[in-house]
């Protein structure tokens, strides 16, 4: 099988339970509110895509950098829980830095908040990429450069490089993204131009539909911020996918939530210039838009669940499925990860999450 790297950002969330907390509470000064026991589990890129994959029986590769203090070794604990020492031996420990970490705050009747410290994931860039790493026929897959500083500097000059090696080493590349806080020096960034300079390197560019109206369609955004949801059809996520498509991706499209998933390929005589299975498996179903709903789930938790269908995506793409049948098991992925209130207990084999899709999980 072939290995897929998952590289960038890498962390640990902290999740106090709170179910009785209200946000008014949270915000009196002086207050003290009883919680519930401490629940804590790796997150970022790396982490809930790439464990992921290898809950589904993929070969991965990870990459990624984390402190000598006790977040890295709970990081690193975790990390070998699910793969064992093989895959935390992908984890480099850098001395005397601290590792970075999210506080997620769920108050009652609220969404959540994230208080982030970004640690060693502040200068994570080409430096920490051994090109070695990276077989030819490989998938490289980098996560989250909208909050690893180094890839947004320069109007993603840096970036642009990762993905350019990638690609020079022969591997199929893809990338995915987080919200940035609009207020931080990503949520300033000209991300238009900075995608401009990454995605002729970038084979599958699939973004939250957030996340790209962020990046592209900001009017939109503060639309969507205040719950008006109107202008969103079937038109403008094409729209949105041919305009990434144009800027060099050979695969682009959008993760919707409980919208489903939409995925659109270049012409023909684009991928057939792509490396691997990007052209192989996909070349017959050049040019189309391929898209599928969501599944019918009782929801528990929405962490990790767009980095859960990626998961999903990619390993359908290594296994040779279709365009509709990788669209497809992205989104089983996907309600997999919703049905659990972590990123990574609801996920199941490929071959369990495959059955229950063949014997007719109802979508939505």
């Amino acid at each position: 099988m072939r290995q897929i790297i998952v590289c960038g950002h890498l962390c640990l969330d902290l999740l106090p339970g709170m179910p009785d907390v209200t946000l008014e509470a949270m915000s009196a000064p002086g207050h003290l509110s009883e919680i519930g026991p401490l629940m804590y589990a790796t997150g970022g890129c790396v982490s809930n895509t790439g464990l992921a994959l290898k809950i589904m029986g993929a070969d991965v590769q990870l990459i990624a950098t984390a402190g000598d203090d006790v977040i890295g070794d709970l990081i690193v604990a975790v990390v070998r829980r699910y793969g064992g020492e093989a895959l935390a031996r992908g984890l480099v420990r850098l001395a005397g830095r601290a590792s970075s970490y999210t506080v997620v705050l769920a108050p009652a009747g609220t969404d959540r908040i994230f208080l982030h410290c970004t640690g060693t994931n502040a200068d994570f860039g080409l430096k920490d990429i051994d090109p070695a790493q990276i077989q030819p026929g490989a998938l490289f897959h980098f996560g989250y450069p909208t909050i690893l500083p180094r890839m947004y500097a320069d109007d993603g000059a840096e970036l642009a490089q990762v993905m350019r090696m990638a690609k020079a080493r022969g591997a199929v590349t893809s990338m995915d993204c987080t919200l940035p806080d609009a207020a931080s020096s990503s949520g300033r960034a000209d991300w238009r131009r900075i995608l401009a300079v990454a995605l002729p390197f970038t084979d599958v560019f699939m973004p939250s539909l957030e996340e790209a109206l962020f990046m592209l369609r900001r009017p939109l955004y503060e639309r969507w911020r205040t719950g008006d949801q109107s202008f969103l059809t079937r038109a403008l996520a094409e729209e949105i996918a041919d305009e990434l498509l144009a800027m060099g991706a050979a695969a682009a499209g959008l993760k919707m939530g409980e919208r489903g998933l939409l995925l659109k390929l270049a012409p023909a005589d684009v991928l057939s210039r792509r490396q691997g299975d990007v052209a192989r498996s996909w070349l017959p179903d050049a040019g189309r838009c391929a898209s599928a709903p969501a599944f019918e789930v009782i929801v528990a938790g929405t962490t990790g669940a767009g980095d859960a269908a990626y998961a999903g995506l990619l390993f359908a793409l290594v296994q040779g499925l279709s365009l509709d049948q990788a669209v497809q098991m992205a989104c089983a992925a996907g309600a997999h990860n919703v049905e659990a209130v972590d990123a990574l207990s609801g996920l199941r084999s490929w071959s369990t999450m495959r059955m229950r899709v063949e014997r007719g999980w109802k979508t939505r």
